[in-house]
């Protein structure tokens, strides 16, 4: 199981936000506190941000090593500053290899993606039935071997569909349509997700078996006054949130918080 991290607020160095809380990200790696699978999480890393103040495409840093070992991060989160970020542990599904085209975030155009679940046996059950709704261009957009990326196309294919879903809408129609093929083809599905476009972050906790992978937020600490938080495990003390199962968490461009069931009525 990977670690997540998403931030929105006002800008920050990134030092600030994978380095200096006392169960950073950089920690989690190597001593998770709250993983349901695995010991670390030392199979690469990534990290996405948006400029603070110019409107452009969000910017990715990965590496393969663990993110303790890497000598540049530590003087790329001292210069980087932003207030969107998303970074991610990861701990690879076997047999997926580890490699730049497995390594998460995710981008196309201004969107982000990291993602913590996985699908059970995915090259033998549910990797065909989701790439045949793919439409061409998203097909084509998968280079990787992972459950992951292929849930990052169909939001992207739902987005393409209908130009008028926002990200939570197209993230619930995706958990949907694959939670149903997953108790078709009986296996297990999880999917801790956060997306953003640089104005958001949207994020879905998730799975069909039990326990499922813990997922929280918090807001306006007063350490991060005007910033939030959506993390795998807490990262220093606060007032943290546990995000309920089978739930949906939006965080705005003005912080405001809106929380819903995955499984509402959704209107196709």
């Amino acid at each position: 199981m990977c670690r997540l991290l998403g931030y929105l607020g006002s800008p920050l160095h990134l030092e600030k936000i994978l380095d200096k809380p006392e169960h950073s990200l950089i920690v989690q790696s190597y001593q998770p506190r709250e993983m349901t699978s695995g010991v670390v999480n030392a199979d690469g890393f990534g990290i996405g941000w948006y400029h603070p103040t110019l409107d452009t495409l969000p910017y990715v840093y990965k590496n393969l090593l663990p993110i303790w070992n890497d000598i540049n991060l530590p003087h790329l989160s001292r210069y980087i500053e932003s207030g969107c970020v998303l970074a991610y542990d990861r701990s690879a599904t076997p047999p997926n290899p580890v490699d730049f085209s497995n390594c998460q975030p995710f981008n196309k155009d201004k969107i982000l993606f990291i993602h913590n679940g996985f699908i059970e046996k995915f090259r033998q059950t549910l990797y065909r039935p989701l790439r045949n709704v793919l439409s061409d261009e998203i097909y084509q957009l998968i280079t990787g071997s992972t459950d992951s990326e292929h849930i990052y196309g169909l939001i992207l294919n739902e987005l393409q569909k209908d130009s008028n879903l926002t990200l939570a809408q197209a993230l619930q129609r995706t958990i949907v349509f694959i939670a149903d093929l997953a108790k078709h083809h009986q296996v297990s599905f999880s999917a801790n997700i956060i997306l953003s476009d640089g104005k958001q972050l949207v994020a879905s906790r998730y799975s069909n078996r039990r326990p499922t992978p813990t997922l929280y937020w918090l807001k306006n600490d007063p350490m991060y006054p005007n910033g939030a938080f959506i993390a795998s495990e807490p990262m220093f003390q606060g007032d943290w949130n546990r995000c309920s199962e089978d739930s949906m968490i939006t965080i705005g461009e003005n912080l405001d918080v809106s929380i819903s069931s995955i499984f509402e009525r959704i209107t196709v």
